[in-house]
């Protein structure tokens, strides 16, 4: 088998676990929405609860990974404390934007992330972009405008709120751009693991000061807090965290706006949120959009 075609397939294959990463968060917002705490004490558990698998695997990969060093000095750990910091910051500024303006707005203007990553990649790293490219990342983009634009409305005592949205898709851009990175030398157990750790100390005094209790009432409440950890953080982001190491991270974020799609379809199915004709034609859209981004991307 040539090396061409070797890495055509372990680049198909990074997109289907791409895809299936996008598919596990978009259960996220259905978990949070169904969670009896408040959004910052249900991101502190979404880490808290998925570290216990996470460092299993992690151990697991110190002996049976010969592919990836350990991180072992404090640069390496820096650089992953950094896109723990990232992370909590993403998840922080979300709730954030959720308590301060509406669901749609802060759903939206998070979605913004490809633009920045995108935008990151031409100043940070020279990378460079194809039209095809390109055009298919503004396709998936006006999808998800469609998909939420029903709901979205610009109000002035929800400018905090959006700029709060807005905030996060700048911070989970320097995430996916730092995980990107990160794969080239280390597991993907070690980069969820050592981020999470620092992610999960960030997210407590962000608990605290929200005044979110830590406590939840019933079983059913605690249910959702680890299914929110185990299947979309601890499987859906470590599926992302897995396909970066073969994609470039403009494409990994186009990728990942197939998650509001399936999210507005789970809430038409769970809520009764009925979809509207122009919404389901901006989940299409969606699809069509990362299908180009893909065809565009070497």
């Amino acid at each position: 088998m040539s090396e061409l075609h070797q890495n055509k397939e372990i680049g198909q294959r990074a997109v289907v676990v791409l895809l299936l990463g996008a598919a596990a968060i978009s259960l996220a917002p259905i978990f949070v929405r169904l969670s009896e705490l408040g959004p910052s004490a249900t991101a502190f558990y979404r880490m808290f609860f998925a570290m216990p698998v996470l460092w299993l695997w992690m151990q697991q990969d110190k002996t049976n990974d010969t592919v990836h060093r350990q991180p072992n000095s404090l640069g390496d750990f820096a650089r992953l404390a950094l896109a723990g910091l990232f992370f909590a910051g993403d998840l922080s500024f979300w709730h954030w934007s959720i308590k301060l303006t509406s669901i749609a707005n802060s759903t939206l203007l998070a979605n913004f992330a490809p633009i920045f990553v995108t935008l990151g990649g031409f100043f940070l790293f020279g990378e460079r972009f194809s039209r095809t490219f390109l055009i298919g990342m503004t396709c998936a983009m006006a999808g998800v405008a469609f998909l939420l634009g029903d709901s979205f409305a610009f109000k002035p005592d929800h400018l905090l709120g959006d700029a709060y949205g807005l905030v996060a898709a700048m911070f989970y851009a320097a995430y996916l751009m730092s995980v990107a990175r990160l794969r080239a030398e280390f597991s993907t157990a070690s980069v969820m693991t050592w981020s999470g750790l620092v992610t999960c100390a960030v997210l407590v005094p962000v608990t605290l000061i929200s005044g979110d209790s830590f406590f939840a009432p019933t079983l059913f409440g605690w249910a959702m807090l680890i299914g929110l950890a185990l299947i979309s953080h601890a499987g859906g982001q470590s599926m992302i965290a897995y396909a970066l190491a073969h994609l470039p991270a403009a494409l990994g974020s186009v990728g990942l706006l197939l998650q509001p799609a399936l999210s507005a379809i789970l809430a038409w199915f769970i809520f009764g949120e009925n979809l509207s004709l122009l919404q389901m034609s901006g989940g299409l859209v969606v699809i069509i959009g990362i299908y180009i981004a893909r065809r565009g991307t070497r």
